[in-house]
């Protein structure tokens, strides 16, 4: 159920991955189908969502948002490639002035007050409430992550009809407490699932020079990531993830010998190089995309 006291009405711009794990998570928890709407400019992807979820998909972004004869929009998800955004924002941006809902960007890169600019019609407040929301990609097999920030304009209830939103996507979704925290989020879970795909690349492919099978190995490999972050996430919240680490690192074992030489090999150092590496790159995107 909704948040508020009766059902959101909510509207994506863009129907790609992200939209539909939104949407397919809040219909199978019962989010009512007319209340519903996608844009989406590709026609046989248009007719996938229609038939797959029974909604109402739209090819032209105002109409979506502003549907005659249909509920007023409370939510719009902008779900679109960071390299259109403006284009896109600029289109709708009469009718987000007229009804003010709130805007949750999902759009990597794209700062508020871009979102703002757009949104203005003579470069005064458009009072418009926004959200920029930082998922990651594992919200297409249901366990996601997810950082969020909000800007003055959001209420209270605003941000619990975002979590509304982001609890079918995220299991692990937080509020961060400045808009440069949404590229800190990016390091850490917006960009991570690469890291631990890198991991568990390497390791699947040492375990075939060892004699393993391809496949043997890329599920040992997979299976021990999700079984160490269960760990972690089920650990109490006194116990840190060294002391996880410690636990099954027996002096002078197996995996001593392992973490010894990833450590001596600067394994720490390059993930930790790597993730400002990104934290930097988003701070960089943040400003080209704000000259589109």
């Amino acid at each position: 159920m909704s948040t508020s006291s009766s059902p959101l009405c909510i509207v994506f711009i863009g129907g790609g991955n992200m939209c539909e794990a939104i949407l397919s998570g809040l219909l199978k928890t019962g989010h009512p189908k007319s209340l519903v709407r996608v844009s989406e400019p590709w026609e046989q992807r248009q007719e996938y969502l229609r038939e797959t979820y029974g909604i109402s998909v739209f090819a032209d972004n105002n109409e979506a948002v502003s549907e005659a004869g249909s509920p007023r929009a409370d939510v719009v998800v902008l779900a679109v490639k960071p390299q259109v955004v403006g284009q896109v924002v600029r289109g709708i941006a009469s009718v987000l002035r007229n009804t003010r809902p709130l805007v949750v960007s999902i759009v990597a890169g794209v700062a508020i007050k871009d979102f703002a600019r757009w949104i203005s019609a003579d470069g005064s407040p458009a009072g418009v409430p926004i959200v920029r929301l930082m998922p990651n990609t594992p919200a297409l097999v249901g366990e996601g992550a997810a950082g969020m920030f909000a800007d003055a304009d959001v209420s209270a209830e605003q941000r619990a009809q975002t979590e509304y939103v982001v609890c079918n996507i995220a299991k692990e979704y937080f509020w961060v407490d400045s808009e440069s925290g949404v590229d800190d989020v990016c390091s850490v879970s917006g960009s991570g699932p690469a890291y631990f795909f890198l991991v568990i690349e390497a390791m699947e492919q040492k375990g075939v020079e060892l004699g393993l099978s391809r496949q043997v190995a890329r599920r040992l490999a997979a299976q021990t990531a999700l079984g160490a972050a269960r760990m972690v996430l089920d650990a109490p919240v006194t116990e840190d993830v060294a002391t996880l680490r410690q636990k099954v690192t027996s002096p002078n074992g197996t995996t001593h010998a392992a973490i010894q030489q990833m450590i001596k090999d600067g394994v720490p150092e390059g993930i930790a190089s790597g993730m400002q590496a990104c934290r930097d790159r988003c701070a960089s995107l943040s400003d080209e995309f704000g000259k589109l």
